[in-house]
């Protein structure tokens, strides 16, 4: 099988491409490298904008999975225009394109961040969507335009993500328990802004098996997924990020705990992707904790910027502004 991974050079993708090739796939990958190449050699690169991708660039692939785009809230509310564009517009035409090549399958990383704000309910694929803030919106759009063009020819996944943690090659310290981790070693300091909210938590290792699954599973199948390794409040998942650090390290860790209103509180259901996928989440918070802690001498600089998405866009932007403005003269 020949895959094509839209934003593979990211943080997802680095750790899901050497899975893939280590399953047998030819994997190529179309990437702006804001945040350098982590990816194998034996990975195949495509030189071209992603609105440039044809019919011709698609049709050699049997599977497209679409991994780019502004990956959180901060980034989108920093850049409402490039998100809904990256986000939305993006998916939207990548999957038209793919169908008219005659693609199997279009895989589409969505995100749990569409549910909003949820009473406290455990949350389906069948539930209302009900986010209002720019990324949420996006993800959406991105997912409809996608699925509606699933047919019995052209199968659709998008998987729902919960919100990402642990080690990668192209490291982020930005998701939260990887932030959790980088202040208690830096300040010796774990900031829970609100403890009672929930959150899906995602293990990196298990959303790499989670596009896998979708990958492997039977063409007929289409649909939106939970991917999820459980299900945590913000407090708790503090108070487990200081045991493990603890329970390895032997660190006193301190916890500063906030009240602080946020209106993004959800907690999802990941029976459907067990049921139809087999997709069995292996991964717990502590679990997540102990692998930052085996690969912590590969991201010691915590300040660096290319650990944060948001601080990388804007030293990117500045830099392109720069460049405008030198070349102008």
């Amino acid at each position: 099988m020949k895959i094509l991974i839209v934003g593979g050079a990211g943080y997802v993708g680095s750790v899901l491409i050497p899975r893939l090739l280590d399953r047998g796939y030819k994997v190529d990958v179309v990437d702006l490298f804001w945040f350098g190449n982590h990816l194998p050699r034996q990975v195949g690169v495509l030189n071209i904008d992603l609105f440039q991708l044809n019919v011709e660039d698609l049709e050699p692939y049997d599977q497209v999975v679409f991994l780019a785009g502004l990956s959180n809230d901060p980034m989108a509310e920093y850049s409402p225009s490039k998100n809904f564009i990256f986000n939305a517009a993006a998916p939207a035409y990548l999957a038209y394109m793919a169908k008219l090549a005659k693609v199997k399958r279009y895989i589409y990383a969505s995100s749990c961040s569409v549910y909003g704000y949820t009473e406290n309910e455990l949350y389906d694929e069948t539930r209302c969507v009900g986010s209002t803030y720019p990324y949420g919106i996006s993800k959406l759009q991105g997912e409809q335009a996608a699925l509606q063009l699933a047919d019995d020819e052209f199968s659709v996944i998008s998987l729902r993500k919960g919100t990402i943690s642990g080690y990668s090659p192209r490291m982020r310290l930005d998701l939260i328990i990887n932030t959790m981790f980088k202040t208690a070693l830096r300040d010796n300091t774990i900031t829970v802004n609100n403890p009672s909210i929930w959150r899906p938590i995602l293990s990196i290792d298990d959303a790499a098996t989670g596009y896998i699954r979708a990958i492997e599973t039977n063409y007929r199948i289409s649909g939106v997924f939970n991917i999820a390794s459980g299900n945590y409040t913000v407090g708790e998942i503090g108070d487990l990020v200081k045991n493990a650090i603890e329970e390895r390290l032997g660190k006193r860790i301190n916890l500063c705990i906030k009240h602080i209103q946020d209106f993004r509180n959800y907690k999802v259901s990941t029976e459907k992707a067990k049921n139809v996928l087999s997709f069995h989440p292996a991964c717990d918070v502590k679990s997540i904790v102990f692998n930052l802690i085996d690969n912590m001498d590969k991201f010691q600089d915590w300040e660096d910027p290319l650990y944060s998405n948001i601080q990388a866009f804007r030293s990117l932007e500045s830099g392109i502004a720069i460049y405008a403005m030198e070349a102008a003269k």
